[in-house]
C-alpha cells in the first residue's frame, strides 16, 4: 500500500467519525454537569466517564449514518456536504462493519463503567442499563436497517430527547442521585439547539434526500417552513435559558450565555433569507459553533452564579 494511498485512507476514517461534531455531544454532559455543580452535587469522576461515553455514541452514530446511507444510496454525487470514505470507496462495506462492532463494544465498556462508579441503587443500574441500550440502538437505527427512523422525519424528535432530556438531565441525576425538574429547561434548550444543527444538515441535503427517498422533516417542511422551523428552533432554546435565569439564577453573571445571542441570530437571519442548499453548505459548521458557545456560555455562568 502507498503512503498516499495509507493517507488517504486515514483521512477517510476521520472524514466518517467527523469530529467536529464530537463538542456539540459533549456539550450536553457539560450543561449536565454544570447543573450538579450549581446544586452541590459535581462528581469529576463521573463527569469524566459520562462524556467518554457520549463522545463515543457520537462516533458510533457518526459512522452507522455513513453505512445506512452508502446501503440505501443516499450519498449520491449530487449531495452538496462533503464526500465521506464509502462514498469515495476509500472504506468498504465490511470495514464500517467492523469497525462499528468496535465501537459498540467500547461504547458498551464505558457505558458500564460510568454505571458502575455511579449508580448505586439497583433500579437505578437496571434503568441506565436500559437507558444505554436505547441510546446505542437510536444511534445505529437512524439510517440503519429496514425502516431508519432518519428517514421517516423522526430525526429531530429524536436528537431532543437523546441530546437533550436524557444527556443534560442524565448527567445531573448520575452525580446528584435524584431528579431535579429544574434542569428540564436548559436540557430543553441543549437538544433543541443540536435539533438545530441537524436541521441545517437537512436543509443542505434537502434535493438529495428527497430523490433518495430521505424524508428528513427538513423534506417533509420544504425549504421555506424548514427555514422557519429552524428559526423557532433557535428562539425556543433561547427563551428556555432566559426562563431558567429568570426564575432560578440570582446573579447577573448567570446570563452569560446572552453573549451569543448575536451570533445566533445573524445566522438565524442568514438561513431565513437564502433560499438555496447550497447557501446552507457554511452554515452548519456555524451553526455547531453557536450552539457550543452558547452551552459553554451557560455553564459557565451556572458554575459562577
Amino acid at each position: 500500500m502507498s503512503q498516499t494511498h495509507s493517507t488517504s485512507k486515514t483521512t477517510a476514517w476521520i472524514e466518517s467519525l467527523r469530529p467536529r461534531t464530537l463538542p456539540l455531544a459533549l456539550a450536553s454532559i457539560v450543561t449536565g454537569s454544570a447543573l450538579a455543580a450549581w446544586m452541590n452535587h459535581f462528581q469529576l469522576d463521573i463527569a469524566l466517564m459520562a462524556l467518554l461515553t457520549a463522545g463515543l455514541l457520537q462516533i458510533l452514530s457518526n459512522l452507522a449514518n455513513d453505512y445506512g446511507d452508502a446501503i440505501k444510496g443516499s450519498d449520491t454525487e449530487t449531495r452538496i456536504g462533503p464526500n465521506r470514505g464509502m462514498q469515495k470507496g476509500l472504506i468498504n462495506l465490511a470495514q464500517m462493519k467492523r469497525a462499528l462492532i468496535i465501537v459498540i463494544v467500547l461504547t458498551v465498556a464505558s457505558g458500564i463503567g460510568l454505571i458502575a462508579i455511579a449508580c448505586k441503587k439497583p433500579e437505578d443500574i437496571l434503568g441506565f442499563l436500559a437507558l444505554g441500550l436505547m441510546a446505542i440502538v437510536a444511534s445505529i437505527t437512524y439510517t440503519v436497517g429496514r425502516k431508519p427512523y432518519g428517514y421517516m422525519g423522526l430525526g429531530d424528535i429524536s436528537v431532543l430527547i437523546f441530546f437533550g432530556w436524557l444527556s443534560v438531565a442524565g448527567t445531573y441525576y448520575l452525580q446528584a442521585g435524584t431528579f431535579d425538574s429544574v434542569v428540564m429547561l436548559p436540557a430543553t434548550a441543549c437538544g433543541l439547539l443540536a435539533t438545530a444543527v441537524l436541521n441545517i444538515n437537512n436543509l443542505r441535503d434537502i434535493d438529495s434526500d428527497r430523490m433518495n427517498g430521505k424524508n428528513t422533516l427538513a423534506v417533509r417542511l420544504g425549504p421555506l417552513w424548514g427555514r422557519r422551523y429552524h428559526f423557532m428552533l433557535l428562539s425556543g432554546a433561547l427563551l428556555c435559558l432566559i426562563l431558567f435565569a429568570l426564575f432560578d439564577l440570582r446573579s447577573w453573571v448567570g446570563w452569560l450565555f446572552i453573549l451569543a445571542v448575536p451570533l445566533l441570530y445573524r445566522h438565524a437571519m442568514y438561513v431565513l433569507h437564502e433560499p438555496t442548499a447550497v447557501a446552507m453548505r457554511p452554515m452548519l459548521e456555524q451553526m455547531v459553533k453557536g450552539a457550543l458557545l452558547t452551552n459553554l456560555l451557560f455553564a459557565i455562568g451556572v458554575v459562577l452564579s
